[in-house]
């Protein structure tokens, strides 16, 4: 089996041919496929974050966990309005995105993700009920058809005002 190394050989640096060359000493941790791994930075192997970007992600995650109890201690119904005024307020955020308005671009994503958590944990009560996929998606495509158009919540509140 050839061994094959990541590091290119300094083209300052011939070697007649039939005599091997020594692996050249780069910057590069020595990544090798096919032969002996070793690294040069044995402490850095150890912890592949830095303790700051570890702590935020904790962070996260606890927040992340505290929405999903906020998510579960909903009723289906109120899952469901839930759904129905955030699609609306993305919807509005394409409204300002492609009228060049200001905005958050980070929002997308979070109000995507807030959805499908929502959807997640309403598909997840399904499944308790024993409520199977064929069936989920008939249930989920009449409800679809009864929703009732209405502005989300921010162009009520702007309204109001």
């Amino acid at each position: 089996m050839a061994t094959m190394s990541l590091a290119a050989a300094s083209p300052l640096t011939s070697t007649p041919r039939g005599i091997a060359a020594p692996a050249p000493r780069t910057a590069f941790l020595s990544l090798r496929l096919g032969g002996v791994t070793a690294m040069r930075f044995a402490g850095l192997a150890a912890t592949s974050q830095p303790v700051e970007r570890r702590a935020a992600a904790a962070v996260a995650m606890a927040k992340r966990e505290q929405e999903l109890e906020e998510i579960r201690a909903m009723t289906t119904e109120q899952l469901e309005e839930e759904v129905v005024d955030l699609k609306g307020e993305l919807f509005l955020l394409r409204l300002k995105r492609s009228a060049r308005q200001e905005f958050k671009n980070s929002e997308f994503g979070r109000m995507r993700k807030r959805i499908s958590r929502m959807l997640t944990v309403k598909r997840e009560r399904e499944i308790e009920q024993g409520i199977n996929k064929r069936l989920s998606r008939k249930l989920d495509r009449k409800w679809k058809q009864s929703i009732v158009v209405r502005p989300p919540p921010s162009l009520r509140e702007n309204k109001e005002e």
